[in-house]
Protein backbone atom coordinates (compact mmCIF):
# COMPACT_ATOMS: atom_id res chain seq x y z
CA UNK A 1 0.00 0.00 0.00
CA UNK A 2 1.41 3.28 -1.23
CA UNK A 3 0.49 5.45 1.84
CA UNK A 4 0.62 3.32 5.01
CA UNK A 5 -1.30 6.18 7.02
CA UNK A 6 -4.57 4.99 5.46
CA UNK A 7 -4.72 1.53 6.40
CA UNK A 8 -7.34 2.71 9.40
CA UNK A 9 -9.31 4.89 7.31
CA UNK A 10 -12.93 2.73 7.79
CA UNK A 11 -11.96 2.57 11.60
CA UNK A 12 -11.57 6.16 11.74
CA UNK A 13 -14.78 7.05 9.48
CA UNK A 14 -17.01 4.82 12.24
CA UNK A 15 -16.44 7.63 14.63
CA UNK A 16 -16.41 9.92 12.21
CA UNK A 17 -20.17 9.34 11.12
CA UNK A 18 -21.38 8.31 14.78
CA UNK A 19 -21.43 12.26 14.54
CA UNK A 20 -22.84 12.77 11.32
CA UNK A 21 -25.45 10.73 11.30
CA UNK A 22 -26.43 12.10 15.13
CA UNK A 23 -26.34 15.67 13.59
CA UNK A 24 -28.50 14.76 10.58
CA UNK A 25 -31.32 13.19 12.28
CA UNK A 26 -31.55 16.15 14.69
CA UNK A 27 -31.02 19.30 11.75
CA UNK A 28 -33.89 20.82 10.26
CA UNK A 29 -36.50 19.17 12.40
CA UNK A 30 -39.16 21.76 13.32
CA UNK A 31 -40.08 20.21 16.83
CA UNK A 32 -37.09 21.80 18.38
CA UNK A 33 -38.11 25.83 17.55
CA UNK A 34 -41.52 24.35 18.96
CA UNK A 35 -40.11 24.30 22.49
CA UNK A 36 -37.44 26.97 22.06
CA UNK A 37 -34.65 25.39 21.21
CA UNK A 38 -33.36 27.52 17.85
CA UNK A 39 -29.78 27.09 18.07
CA UNK A 40 -27.77 24.25 16.99
CA UNK A 41 -25.83 24.65 19.53
CA UNK A 42 -28.63 24.32 22.49
CA UNK A 43 -29.48 21.23 20.47
CA UNK A 44 -26.74 19.34 20.36
CA UNK A 45 -25.99 20.03 24.07
CA UNK A 46 -29.53 18.61 24.95
CA UNK A 47 -29.04 15.45 23.27
CA UNK A 48 -25.58 15.20 24.86
CA UNK A 49 -27.26 16.09 28.37
CA UNK A 50 -29.70 13.11 27.43
CA UNK A 51 -27.37 10.65 26.66
CA UNK A 52 -25.03 11.25 29.91
CA UNK A 53 -28.62 10.71 31.62
CA UNK A 54 -29.32 6.75 29.91
CA UNK A 55 -25.34 6.10 30.32
CA UNK A 56 -25.59 7.39 34.44
CA UNK A 57 -29.11 4.69 34.51
CA UNK A 58 -26.50 2.13 32.42
CA UNK A 59 -23.89 2.07 34.49
CA UNK A 60 -26.12 1.64 38.04
CA UNK A 61 -28.14 -0.92 35.90
CA UNK A 62 -31.11 1.03 36.67
CA UNK A 63 -34.43 1.36 33.98
CA UNK A 64 -34.61 4.60 32.09
CA UNK A 65 -38.15 4.94 30.65
CA UNK A 66 -39.27 7.63 28.66
CA UNK A 67 -41.37 8.71 31.85
CA UNK A 68 -37.76 9.22 33.69
CA UNK A 69 -36.35 10.70 30.74
CA UNK A 70 -39.32 13.12 30.51
CA UNK A 71 -38.83 13.57 34.60
CA UNK A 72 -35.31 14.47 33.25
CA UNK A 73 -35.57 17.14 30.82
CA UNK A 74 -37.92 18.96 33.02
CA UNK A 75 -35.44 19.30 36.18
CA UNK A 76 -33.26 20.47 33.11
CA UNK A 77 -35.41 22.97 32.35
CA UNK A 78 -36.68 24.38 34.93
CA UNK A 79 -32.45 24.76 36.76
CA UNK A 80 -30.92 25.82 33.83
CA UNK A 81 -32.54 26.13 30.18
CA UNK A 82 -35.60 28.22 31.43
CA UNK A 83 -37.71 27.29 28.25
CA UNK A 84 -41.47 27.57 28.60
CA UNK A 85 -42.29 23.75 28.71
CA UNK A 86 -44.52 22.04 30.91
CA UNK A 87 -44.10 18.07 31.23
CA UNK A 88 -45.81 17.10 28.93
CA UNK A 89 -43.70 18.91 26.29
CA UNK A 90 -40.87 17.43 27.97
CA UNK A 91 -41.94 14.05 27.54
CA UNK A 92 -42.40 14.93 23.34
CA UNK A 93 -39.45 15.98 23.26
CA UNK A 94 -37.71 13.22 25.21
CA UNK A 95 -39.27 11.04 22.58
CA UNK A 96 -38.17 12.52 20.08
CA UNK A 97 -34.14 12.78 21.00
CA UNK A 98 -34.59 8.64 21.88
CA UNK A 99 -36.83 7.41 19.43
CA UNK A 100 -35.99 9.72 15.97
CA UNK A 101 -32.59 10.98 16.90
CA UNK A 102 -31.20 8.55 18.43
CA UNK A 103 -32.86 5.47 17.35
CA UNK A 104 -33.70 6.46 13.47
CA UNK A 105 -37.15 6.09 14.13
CA UNK A 106 -36.45 1.83 14.50
CA UNK A 107 -34.54 2.03 11.15
CA UNK A 108 -30.74 0.54 11.12
CA UNK A 109 -28.30 3.60 10.37
CA UNK A 110 -25.17 2.99 8.55
CA UNK A 111 -22.30 5.43 7.14
CA UNK A 112 -19.81 4.32 3.98
CA UNK A 113 -16.10 4.60 5.17
CA UNK A 114 -14.11 3.87 2.58
CA UNK A 115 -11.47 1.12 2.41
CA UNK A 116 -8.39 1.81 0.50
CA UNK A 117 -6.75 -1.46 1.02
CA UNK A 118 -9.84 -3.10 -0.42
CA UNK A 119 -10.86 0.04 -2.71
CA UNK A 120 -14.26 -0.05 -2.13
CA UNK A 121 -16.58 1.29 0.76
CA UNK A 122 -17.66 -0.82 3.84
CA UNK A 123 -20.73 -0.43 5.36
CA UNK A 124 -20.76 0.19 8.59
CA UNK A 125 -23.74 0.06 11.63
CA UNK A 126 -23.92 3.12 13.89
CA UNK A 127 -26.33 2.22 16.94
CA UNK A 128 -26.60 4.78 20.04
CA UNK A 129 -29.28 3.27 22.01
CA UNK A 130 -31.24 -0.04 22.93
CA UNK A 131 -34.14 -1.31 24.37
CA UNK A 132 -35.43 -3.75 26.48
CA UNK A 133 -38.58 -4.57 28.17
CA UNK A 134 -38.65 -3.71 32.02
CA UNK A 135 -41.67 -4.16 34.71
CA UNK A 136 -42.36 -1.34 36.75
CA UNK A 137 -44.18 -2.35 40.38
CA UNK A 138 -44.29 -6.06 39.06
CA UNK A 139 -47.24 -5.30 36.54
CA UNK A 140 -46.81 -2.21 34.79
CA UNK A 141 -44.86 -2.86 31.50
CA UNK A 142 -42.29 -0.04 30.36
CA UNK A 143 -39.21 -0.01 27.86
CA UNK A 144 -36.15 0.42 29.62
CA UNK A 145 -33.25 2.59 26.94
CA UNK A 146 -29.70 1.53 27.61
CA UNK A 147 -26.52 2.69 25.41
CA UNK A 148 -24.97 0.22 23.10
CA UNK A 149 -21.39 -0.17 22.50
CA UNK A 150 -21.40 2.90 19.99
CA UNK A 151 -23.02 4.85 22.78
CA UNK A 152 -20.51 4.26 25.10
CA UNK A 153 -17.56 5.27 22.85
CA UNK A 154 -19.07 8.30 21.16
CA UNK A 155 -19.55 9.82 25.30
CA UNK A 156 -16.59 8.52 26.33
CA UNK A 157 -14.90 10.61 23.25
CA UNK A 158 -16.11 13.83 23.85
CA UNK A 159 -14.39 14.02 27.33
CA UNK A 160 -10.30 13.59 26.88
CA UNK A 161 -7.84 11.79 29.06
CA UNK A 162 -6.26 14.54 30.79
CA UNK A 163 -3.29 15.65 29.39
CA UNK A 164 -0.94 15.09 32.12
CA UNK A 165 -1.67 11.22 30.81
CA UNK A 166 -2.10 10.75 27.74
CA UNK A 167 1.65 10.89 26.88
CA UNK A 168 1.74 7.80 29.58
CA UNK A 169 -0.97 6.01 28.79
CA UNK A 170 0.24 5.63 24.75
CA UNK A 171 3.92 4.98 26.30
CA UNK A 172 2.65 2.19 28.07
CA UNK A 173 0.41 0.82 25.03
CA UNK A 174 3.76 1.11 22.62
CA UNK A 175 5.85 -0.85 25.17
CA UNK A 176 3.01 -3.73 25.51
CA UNK A 177 2.99 -3.85 21.62
CA UNK A 178 7.05 -4.44 21.61
CA UNK A 179 7.12 -6.31 24.50
CA UNK A 180 4.54 -8.84 22.56
CA UNK A 181 6.01 -7.68 18.96
CA UNK A 182 3.11 -6.35 17.26
CA UNK A 183 5.43 -4.05 15.36
CA UNK A 184 2.52 -2.65 13.35
CA UNK A 185 0.29 -1.84 16.22
CA UNK A 186 3.59 -0.15 17.62
CA UNK A 187 4.10 1.85 14.47
CA UNK A 188 1.08 3.79 14.98
CA UNK A 189 1.74 4.12 19.09
CA UNK A 190 4.75 5.92 18.44
CA UNK A 191 3.39 8.18 15.89
CA UNK A 192 0.63 9.30 18.26
CA UNK A 193 3.63 9.88 21.08
CA UNK A 194 5.67 11.93 18.62
CA UNK A 195 2.27 13.88 17.91
CA UNK A 196 1.88 14.95 21.45
CA UNK A 197 5.18 15.95 21.83
CA UNK A 198 4.96 18.05 18.81
CA UNK A 199 1.99 19.43 19.98
CA UNK A 200 3.13 20.04 23.25
CA UNK A 201 6.21 22.12 21.25
CA UNK A 202 3.91 24.02 19.53
CA UNK A 203 1.62 25.15 22.54
CA UNK A 204 5.20 26.41 23.75
CA UNK A 205 5.58 28.50 20.86
CA UNK A 206 2.20 29.99 20.85
CA UNK A 207 2.42 30.90 24.62
CA UNK A 208 5.95 32.34 23.94
CA UNK A 209 4.20 34.24 20.54
CA UNK A 210 1.59 35.55 22.69
CA UNK A 211 3.67 36.20 25.80
CA UNK A 212 5.68 38.54 22.95
CA UNK A 213 2.77 40.51 22.17
CA UNK A 214 1.15 41.23 25.61
CA UNK A 215 2.43 39.50 28.39
CA UNK A 216 -0.83 40.87 30.42
CA UNK A 217 -2.84 39.10 27.71
CA UNK A 218 -1.20 35.51 29.18
CA UNK A 219 -2.76 34.46 32.68
CA UNK A 220 -0.79 32.72 35.23
CA UNK A 221 -2.97 29.89 34.86
CA UNK A 222 -1.81 29.49 31.05
CA UNK A 223 1.50 29.69 32.58
CA UNK A 224 1.46 27.34 35.01
CA UNK A 225 -0.80 24.67 32.47
CA UNK A 226 2.21 25.02 30.06
CA UNK A 227 4.67 24.41 32.46
CA UNK A 228 3.09 21.66 34.58
CA UNK A 229 2.99 19.97 30.88
CA UNK A 230 6.53 20.54 29.99
CA UNK A 231 7.86 18.66 32.94
CA UNK A 232 5.46 16.09 32.85
CA UNK A 233 7.19 15.50 29.08
CA UNK A 234 10.28 16.30 30.04
CA UNK A 235 10.66 14.30 33.20
CA UNK A 236 11.83 10.87 32.31
CA UNK A 237 10.76 10.34 28.65
CA UNK A 238 14.23 10.46 26.63
CA UNK A 239 16.22 7.78 28.99
CA UNK A 240 12.95 5.56 28.00
CA UNK A 241 12.98 6.16 24.33
CA UNK A 242 16.27 5.80 24.62
CA UNK A 243 16.15 2.36 25.72
CA UNK A 244 13.13 1.26 23.39
CA UNK A 245 15.64 2.50 20.70
CA UNK A 246 18.25 0.28 21.70
CA UNK A 247 15.75 -2.71 22.05
CA UNK A 248 14.34 -2.21 18.25
CA UNK A 249 17.28 -2.16 17.07
CA UNK A 250 18.69 -5.35 18.42
CA UNK A 251 15.46 -6.89 17.18
CA UNK A 252 16.12 -5.84 13.68
CA UNK A 253 19.35 -6.71 14.06
CA UNK A 254 18.25 -10.23 15.01
CA UNK A 255 16.06 -10.23 11.66
CA UNK A 256 19.00 -8.91 9.53
CA UNK A 257 21.56 -11.43 10.59
CA UNK A 258 18.71 -14.13 10.30
CA UNK A 259 18.18 -13.01 6.60
CA UNK A 260 22.01 -13.41 5.58
CA UNK A 261 23.27 -16.08 7.70
CA UNK A 262 20.22 -18.43 8.43
CA UNK A 263 17.38 -18.21 5.73
CA UNK A 264 15.82 -15.61 3.63
CA UNK A 265 13.15 -13.94 5.55
CA UNK A 266 9.27 -14.79 4.91
CA UNK A 267 6.73 -12.22 3.90
CA UNK A 268 5.49 -11.69 7.64
CA UNK A 269 8.91 -11.17 8.88
CA UNK A 270 10.15 -8.69 6.48
CA UNK A 271 6.96 -6.63 7.13
CA UNK A 272 8.05 -6.74 10.68
CA UNK A 273 11.94 -5.60 9.54
CA UNK A 274 10.11 -2.86 7.54
CA UNK A 275 8.02 -1.84 10.77
CA UNK A 276 11.03 -1.97 13.05
CA UNK A 277 13.13 0.93 10.81
CA UNK A 278 9.79 3.16 10.56
CA UNK A 279 9.63 2.77 14.76
CA UNK A 280 13.25 3.78 14.84
CA UNK A 281 13.29 6.89 12.60
CA UNK A 282 9.84 7.80 14.88
CA UNK A 283 11.79 7.15 18.14
CA UNK A 284 14.97 9.72 16.66
CA UNK A 285 12.51 12.32 16.09
CA UNK A 286 11.00 11.97 19.44
CA UNK A 287 14.26 12.23 21.11
CA UNK A 288 14.64 14.92 19.01
CA UNK A 289 11.40 16.68 20.01
CA UNK A 290 12.11 15.84 23.50
CA UNK A 291 15.13 17.71 23.33
CA UNK A 292 13.21 20.89 21.93
CA UNK A 293 10.63 20.73 23.92
CA UNK A 294 12.98 20.88 26.72
CA UNK A 295 14.87 23.83 25.31
CA UNK A 296 11.86 25.50 24.55
CA UNK A 297 11.02 25.39 28.05
CA UNK A 298 13.45 27.07 29.68
CA UNK A 299 13.44 29.96 27.01
CA UNK A 300 9.68 29.99 27.73
CA UNK A 301 10.91 30.98 31.69
CA UNK A 302 12.96 33.24 31.12
CA UNK A 303 11.07 35.66 28.40
CA UNK A 304 7.68 35.40 30.49
CA UNK A 305 10.00 36.61 33.46
CA UNK A 306 11.83 39.63 31.62
CA UNK A 307 8.44 40.29 29.84
CA UNK A 308 6.71 40.58 33.45
CA UNK A 309 10.03 42.69 34.85
CA UNK A 310 10.22 44.98 32.01
CA UNK A 311 5.86 45.73 32.47
CA UNK A 312 6.72 46.38 36.21
CA UNK A 313 9.28 48.91 35.53
CA UNK A 314 7.07 50.75 33.29
CA UNK A 315 4.63 51.43 36.55
CA UNK A 316 7.90 53.31 38.20
CA UNK A 317 7.36 55.94 34.96
CA UNK A 318 6.27 59.25 36.23
CA UNK A 319 4.38 61.27 33.51
CA UNK A 320 3.26 64.95 33.44
CA UNK A 321 1.79 67.35 30.88
CA UNK A 322 4.33 69.02 28.71
CA UNK A 323 1.52 71.73 28.50
CA UNK A 324 0.23 72.28 31.70
CA UNK A 325 3.53 71.70 33.77
CA UNK A 326 6.09 73.51 31.72
CA UNK A 327 4.57 75.69 28.83
CA UNK A 328 2.12 77.24 30.86
CA UNK A 329 4.06 77.86 33.68
CA UNK A 330 6.84 79.67 31.73
CA UNK A 331 4.35 81.57 30.07
CA UNK A 332 3.48 83.14 34.02
CA UNK A 333 7.35 82.90 34.76
CA UNK A 334 9.88 83.96 31.78
CA UNK A 335 12.63 84.45 33.90
CA UNK A 336 12.31 80.34 34.97
CA UNK A 337 14.03 79.82 31.44
CA UNK A 338 17.70 80.28 31.94
CA UNK A 339 17.51 77.46 34.75
CA UNK A 340 15.62 74.91 31.48
CA UNK A 341 18.51 72.71 32.21
CA UNK A 342 17.21 71.72 35.75
CA UNK A 343 13.93 70.51 34.37
CA UNK A 344 15.85 68.38 31.05
CA UNK A 345 18.61 67.24 32.62
CA UNK A 346 17.11 64.26 33.85
CA UNK A 347 15.36 63.14 30.35
CA UNK A 348 19.22 63.05 29.06
CA UNK A 349 20.63 61.05 32.13
CA UNK A 350 20.54 57.75 30.46
CA UNK A 351 20.86 56.56 26.55
CA UNK A 352 17.89 54.78 25.80
CA UNK A 353 17.61 51.12 24.58
CA UNK A 354 17.42 50.84 20.82
CA UNK A 355 14.29 48.80 20.94
CA UNK A 356 13.10 50.06 17.24
CA UNK A 357 14.61 50.43 13.80
CA UNK A 358 12.94 52.27 11.41
CA UNK A 359 15.59 51.35 8.67
CA UNK A 360 14.79 47.74 9.22
CA UNK A 361 11.14 48.17 9.12
CA UNK A 362 11.71 50.16 5.87
CA UNK A 363 13.66 47.33 4.19
CA UNK A 364 12.11 44.91 1.60
CA UNK A 365 10.82 41.57 3.84
CA UNK A 366 12.15 38.44 2.30
CA UNK A 367 11.23 35.16 3.29
CA UNK A 368 13.51 33.95 5.99
CA UNK A 369 14.88 30.92 4.59
CA UNK A 370 16.09 32.33 1.23
CA UNK A 371 16.97 35.07 3.08
CA UNK A 372 19.05 33.15 4.90
CA UNK A 373 20.33 31.42 1.82
CA UNK A 374 21.23 34.64 0.41
CA UNK A 375 23.06 36.45 3.36
CA UNK A 376 25.29 32.93 3.23
CA UNK A 377 25.81 33.15 -0.49
CA UNK A 378 26.92 37.08 0.10
CA UNK A 379 29.46 35.79 2.45
CA UNK A 380 30.78 33.35 0.35
CA UNK A 381 30.98 35.57 -2.46
CA UNK A 382 32.58 38.86 -0.96
CA UNK A 383 34.84 36.79 1.44
CA UNK A 384 33.52 37.95 4.36
CA UNK A 385 35.75 35.91 6.71
CA UNK A 386 36.74 38.53 9.15
CA UNK A 387 32.61 37.87 10.14
CA UNK A 388 32.76 34.65 10.61
CA UNK A 389 36.22 34.28 12.32
CA UNK A 390 34.86 36.55 15.03
CA UNK A 391 31.97 34.69 15.12
CA UNK A 392 34.11 31.49 16.05
CA UNK A 393 36.40 32.94 18.02
CA UNK A 394 33.30 34.14 20.50
CA UNK A 395 31.82 30.96 20.21
CA UNK A 396 35.05 29.11 21.16
CA UNK A 397 35.72 31.92 24.31
CA UNK A 398 31.75 30.62 25.43
CA UNK A 399 32.60 26.56 25.28
CA UNK A 400 35.47 27.53 27.21
CA UNK A 401 33.75 29.32 29.93
CA UNK A 402 31.82 26.03 29.71
CA UNK A 403 34.40 23.84 30.05
CA UNK A 404 36.23 25.95 32.99
CA UNK A 405 33.09 25.64 35.15
CA UNK A 406 32.90 22.15 34.38
CA UNK A 407 36.50 21.07 35.00
CA UNK A 408 36.22 22.85 38.62
CA UNK A 409 33.30 20.88 39.67
CA UNK A 410 34.88 17.81 38.92
CA UNK A 411 37.79 18.92 40.10
CA UNK A 412 36.27 19.70 43.41
CA UNK A 413 34.16 16.22 43.42
CA UNK A 414 37.54 14.14 43.08
CA UNK A 415 39.42 16.38 45.16
CA UNK A 416 37.03 15.77 48.36
CA UNK A 417 36.35 12.97 50.40
CA UNK A 418 34.43 10.38 49.29
CA UNK A 419 34.64 11.38 45.67
CA UNK A 420 31.69 13.98 46.27
CA UNK A 421 30.97 17.55 47.77
CA UNK A 422 27.71 19.86 47.82
CA UNK A 423 27.07 23.02 46.21
CA UNK A 424 27.27 24.51 49.79
CA UNK A 425 30.56 22.85 50.24
CA UNK A 426 32.32 23.77 47.17
CA UNK A 427 31.31 27.70 47.63
CA UNK A 428 32.96 27.67 50.79
CA UNK A 429 36.22 26.10 49.11
CA UNK A 430 36.23 28.62 46.89
CA UNK A 431 35.44 31.93 48.99
CA UNK A 432 38.61 30.18 50.91
CA UNK A 433 40.45 30.09 48.02
CA UNK A 434 39.76 33.65 47.63
CA UNK A 435 41.19 34.91 50.51
CA UNK A 436 44.78 32.72 49.91
CA UNK A 437 44.90 33.65 46.42
CA UNK A 438 44.34 37.41 47.01
CA UNK A 439 43.54 38.76 50.63
CA UNK A 440 43.11 42.33 49.26
CA UNK A 441 40.24 41.65 46.73
CA UNK A 442 36.90 42.56 48.66
CA UNK A 443 34.88 41.07 46.06
CA UNK A 444 34.81 37.78 45.48
CA UNK A 445 33.93 38.18 41.66
CA UNK A 446 37.09 39.54 41.13
CA UNK A 447 38.88 35.99 42.08
CA UNK A 448 39.85 33.69 39.68
CA UNK A 449 38.45 30.44 40.78
CA UNK A 450 35.02 32.22 41.84
CA UNK A 451 35.23 33.81 37.86
CA UNK A 452 35.94 30.09 36.30
CA UNK A 453 32.98 28.17 38.53
CA UNK A 454 30.71 31.08 37.80
CA UNK A 455 31.52 32.89 34.11
CA UNK A 456 27.92 33.79 34.39
CA UNK A 457 24.22 32.90 35.30
CA UNK A 458 23.37 31.39 32.40
CA UNK A 459 26.33 29.29 31.68
CA UNK A 460 26.31 28.13 35.31
CA UNK A 461 22.69 27.28 35.44
CA UNK A 462 22.42 25.23 32.27
CA UNK A 463 25.27 23.18 33.91
CA UNK A 464 23.52 22.98 36.73
CA UNK A 465 20.14 21.88 35.22
CA UNK A 466 21.66 18.95 31.95
CA UNK A 467 23.94 17.35 35.65
CA UNK A 468 20.46 17.32 37.69
CA UNK A 469 18.82 15.78 34.03
CA UNK A 470 21.08 13.34 33.49
CA UNK A 471 21.86 12.05 37.35
CA UNK A 472 24.18 9.38 36.62
CA UNK A 473 26.65 9.98 34.24
CA UNK A 474 28.21 6.53 32.84
CA UNK A 475 31.28 7.90 30.80
CA UNK A 476 32.10 3.79 29.59
CA UNK A 477 28.48 4.32 28.14
CA UNK A 478 29.20 7.47 26.48
CA UNK A 479 32.43 6.30 24.87
CA UNK A 480 30.66 3.13 23.73
CA UNK A 481 28.10 5.34 21.99
CA UNK A 482 30.57 7.91 20.52
CA UNK A 483 32.51 4.22 19.13
CA UNK A 484 29.31 3.43 17.36
CA UNK A 485 27.65 6.21 16.44
CA UNK A 486 28.54 9.29 13.44
CA UNK A 487 26.91 12.39 14.47
CA UNK A 488 27.72 15.91 13.98
CA UNK A 489 29.98 18.27 15.94
CA UNK A 490 27.63 20.32 18.70
CA UNK A 491 28.22 23.99 17.80
CA UNK A 492 26.69 24.22 21.14
CA UNK A 493 27.25 23.24 24.59
CA UNK A 494 26.32 19.64 25.02
CA UNK A 495 26.96 17.80 28.56
CA UNK A 496 28.15 14.32 27.29
CA UNK A 497 30.70 15.24 24.66
CA UNK A 498 32.65 18.15 27.33
CA UNK A 499 32.80 15.63 29.88
CA UNK A 500 34.52 12.90 27.54
CA UNK A 501 36.72 16.07 26.10
CA UNK A 502 37.92 17.05 29.49
CA UNK A 503 38.75 13.58 30.59
CA UNK A 504 40.14 12.20 27.48
CA UNK A 505 42.82 16.10 27.92
CA UNK A 506 43.50 16.05 31.09
CA UNK A 507 43.70 12.57 31.73
CA UNK A 508 41.36 12.33 34.45
CA UNK A 509 40.00 8.96 35.62
CA UNK A 510 36.28 9.41 35.80
CA UNK A 511 33.72 6.40 35.79
CA UNK A 512 30.42 8.13 36.37
CA UNK A 513 29.06 11.21 37.18
CA UNK A 514 26.08 11.37 39.52
CA UNK A 515 24.15 14.27 40.93
CA UNK A 516 21.38 14.64 43.26
CA UNK A 517 19.18 17.52 44.65
CA UNK A 518 19.55 17.47 48.80
CA UNK A 519 16.42 18.03 49.86
CA UNK A 520 17.31 19.53 53.16
CA UNK A 521 15.38 23.13 52.73
CA UNK A 522 18.55 24.84 52.34
CA UNK A 523 19.53 27.47 49.83
CA UNK A 524 22.72 28.41 48.55
CA UNK A 525 23.71 31.75 47.58
CA UNK A 526 26.30 32.82 44.79
CA UNK A 527 26.67 36.83 45.05
CA UNK A 528 28.16 39.40 42.56
CA UNK A 529 27.59 36.68 39.19
CA UNK A 530 26.97 38.38 36.07
CA UNK A 531 24.64 37.64 33.71
CA UNK A 532 24.95 38.39 29.71
CA UNK A 533 24.32 42.00 29.99
CA UNK A 534 27.41 42.36 32.44
CA UNK A 535 24.90 43.38 35.67
CA UNK A 536 25.95 41.56 38.92
CA UNK A 537 22.98 39.74 40.19
CA UNK A 538 22.87 37.02 42.97
CA UNK A 539 21.86 33.31 42.36
CA UNK A 540 19.84 31.43 44.99
CA UNK A 541 19.65 27.64 44.34
CA UNK A 542 18.79 24.01 46.08
CA UNK A 543 21.62 22.12 47.70
CA UNK A 544 23.01 19.86 45.20
CA UNK A 545 25.17 16.66 45.62
CA UNK A 546 27.89 16.42 42.90
CA UNK A 547 29.90 12.78 43.16
CA UNK A 548 32.50 11.73 40.58
CA UNK A 549 33.44 8.06 40.93
CA UNK A 550 36.51 6.35 38.94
Amino acid sequence: MQYEFLKQFPKRMKHVGAYVILFANSSQKTIWKQYGFLKLDEQVNLIFAVMLYIMEQSLKEENCTIDDISAYIDSLNMRYFDKRMGYEDCKSLGDFIVNVVLSNEGRPMYFDGYDFEEREYRNMNVSYVANRIVYVDSEVRRTSYYLTEDGYNLLLSTLEIENNMKLTIHEMIFRLHLEKQRFDKAVDDIKNVFNLLRIQLQKIQEAMSRIRRNALSYSVADYESVLEANLDTISDTKQKFQGYRELVKSRAKELEEMNLNVRRLDEKEEEKLENLGIIEGYLNRTIDEHQKILNSHFDLKSLYTRELEQLSQMSFIRRFSLRGELYEKLQGQPESLGRMEIFLRPLFGNVPDKIYNPKKAAELQRPIRKREAEEGEAVMAFGEDGWMEEEERRRQEKLAKYEGSLKLLLEASMASKGGEITLEALRENVLKASVTEAAEEKDPAEDSAYRILLPNVQIFKEIMVELLKGREIDMEVLREERRNYIGEVSGGFQLNEMLLNLADTYDMRIGKVEAYRIEDGRTVRFEHVPDETGRRKTICCSNVLIRVTA
